[in-house]
């Protein structure tokens, strides 16, 4: 081991416990004020990283994006155990109407709201698709910290499950009109690149899924060992970034599938649950440190305009698929509220965005981190918030009752 490494390895091992520690009281504190630990975790990161107090060691924050990707592969297994036959029996009419209708209006709302303010239409029909994403891991913690399981829970979970295939699709789409409008030559490779993302995301999910539902669970009676949990986590989140696939996509097939396939035990994902929460605490820690309070100030005007237009855009859109599935009224209106965290996915978006419109780049990435920072600290809340109406709208489920195989811990 190298001097300046070894140097830093005290300072990191006693960074994580601190951090470990926090994650205990944000936890703890969430539960007597109701507030998301979701934001209270990236709340102190914010004044632990480089936008506050600049305290993060260097080899902790290197070890974010591979942290960011267990946490979220874990999070793509978990919602893709919400999406049992049973589940899809009962709510996948409102999953599919809900989701599409969300992606269908916020788009063309948040595009034509840039366009009129005067941002250029090929950057504002990008940041109409930037709109579309979602933060999977926020929005599940939130539930999973208020409790409630209700029907308005598990339709919700299954549609922050597909809702990044959606988004995927859509962008490519965009890009190809982006590119046109913007004088260059009309090419449809961004859209050929994220269908094979898409397609292979689902083969592999499904090679992982179908042994591992066949397999899991077999060494002990009962329920899968901890590390067979490990195992797939790792060996899913591996091989799609190996072959350059959507790890969350993948996850969550594979979750999908092995909720339905395997027969010999009944909560094929009860040890990821129990394992999630260190990492979960760790990366949404390490994620406010990464945020640059800076970027809230480079998106001006344009910037307030898609924060508005983006949170009427799932409200309206929620509205709608909620009354073409035929939800309660109690339960439509607050679909979009909940779906508010963005986080990941719409950075990701956003630097493919950048370099195929290179012109429109600056502004792209200037205004997709800023209002990132906005969304994951007021949308957990809204998410709270609206967990906490609906709760007393619609009756509480009792375990088991529309989670199939799995029930939440």
């Amino acid at each position: 081991m190298t001097e300046p490494l070894a140097s830093q390895v005290p300072v990191a091992l006693i960074t994580l416990g601190v951090l470990f520690l926090l994650g205990l009281a944000a936890d703890s504190l969430g539960h007597r004020t109701r507030l998301p630990r979701v934001t209270l975790l990236l709340g102190c990161g914010l004044l632990a990283g480089t936008a506050g107090f600049d305290l993060m060691p260097a080899l902790l924050t290197e070890m974010y994006p591979v942290i960011s990707i267990i946490a979220l592969t874990m999070v793509a297994f978990l919602l893709g155990g919400e999406l049992s036959v049973r589940t899809m029996r009962e709510h996948g009419k409102a999953i599919v109407l809900i989701s599409l209708s969300i992606v269908l209006v916020t788009l063309p709302l948040v595009a034509a709201g840039l366009w009129l303010v005067g941002v250029p239409l090929a950057a504002a029909l990008v940041m109409g698709a930037l709109a579309t994403a979602t933060d999977p891991a926020a929005t599940y913690d939130v539930i999973r910290q208020t409790g409630v399981e209700n029907r308005f829970t598990h339709t919700l979970k299954g549609i922050v499950a597909i809702d990044d295939a959606w988004g995927l699709i859509v962008f490519s789409m965009v890009i190809v009109l982006a590119r046109t409008f913007d004088g260059g030559e009309l090419s449809f490779w961004a859209l050929r690149v994220s269908v094979v993302e898409v397609v292979g995301s689902l083969l592999l999910g499904l090679a992982i899924g179908v042994p591992a539902a066949r397999l899991t669970g077999r060494l002990s009676k009962g329920e899968p060992l901890r590390i067979e949990a490990l195992g797939l986590v790792f060996v899913t989140a591996g091989l799609s970034i190996w072959l350059e696939l959507s790890y969350l996509i993948a996850g969550m097939t594979a979750g999908a599938v092995i909720v339905n396939l395997a027969r010999h035990h009944t909560r094929a994902f009860h040890e990821i649950e129990h394992l999630q929460w260190p990492f979960m605490i760790i990366f949404f820690i390490l994620a406010g440190a990464s945020l640059e309070a800076d970027a809230l100030w480079m998106i001006g005007p344009a910037g307030l305009v898609y924060a508005a237009f983006r949170i009427g855009g799932r409200i309206l859109g929620g509205w709608i698929g909620g009354t073409l599935a035929g939800e309660p009224l109690a339960a439509r209106r607050w679909y979009g509220p909940a779906l508010l965290p963005q986080a990941g996915v719409a950075i990701g978006m956003a630097l493919i965005a950048a370099d195929l419109l290179p012109q429109h780049g600056a502004m792209i990435m200037a205004m997709a981190v800023g209002t990132t920072i906005v969304f994951e600290l007021i949308g957990p809340l809204a998410a709270a918030v609206t967990l906490a109406r609906v709760a007393r709208s619609l009756p509480q489920s009792p375990p088991d009752a529309e989670s199939g195989d799995q029930s939440p811990s």
